[in-house]
C-alpha cells in the first residue's frame, strides 16, 4: 500500500535519505535555531547559575545533538539504526530533563 511502511522490513528497505538537499536544508536550519537557542542557555545559566537553568540548557544542548546525528544521517556518516536509537534516546532524555527542571523549579520557587 502506498504511503504505508511495513514494520517487519529490513531497515535497508526504508526510502533512501542520503544526499536529500531538502532533508539537508532542513536539518542545517533546525541545528542553527537550536544551536543559537543553546547559547542563549548557556548565557542565562551563566547569569543565574541555577539548576533549573542547567537542566534546560542541557536539554537543548541534546537537541543541537540531535540535528548533528541526523545530518550525519543524511551524509550517510551515521547509520539508520545508530540514528533511530541515538534520536529516540535523546527524546527520553530531553523528556527527563525538561521534566527534572519544572521539578526542581518549583522547589527553588517554594525556598525563596
Amino acid at each position: 500500500m502506498f504511503g504505508v511502511i511495513d514494520a517487519t522490513m529490513p531497515l535497508g528497505a526504508y526510502p533512501e535519505v542520503s544526499g536529500s538537499p531538502l532533508l539537508i536544508s532542513v536539518i542545517l536550519l533546525a541545528a542553527s535555531g537550536t544551536g543559537a537557542l543553546f547559547v542563549v542557555g548557556l548565557f542565562a545559566w551563566y547569569r543565574r547559575r541555577s539548576v533549573t537553568y542547567l537542566l534546560i540548557t542541557t536539554a537543548l544542548g541534546l537537541l543541537v545533538l540531535r540535528a548533528v546525528v541526523g545530518l550525519g544521517t543524511v551524509m550517510e556518516l551515521v547509520p539508520m539504526f545508530v540514528h533511530h536509537l541515538t534520536a529516540h534516546l535523546f527524546d527520553f532524555l530531553i523528556s527527563l530533563l525538561l521534566l527534572g527542571a519544572v521539578f526542581v523549579g518549583r522547589r527553588e520557587r517554594r525556598r525563596s
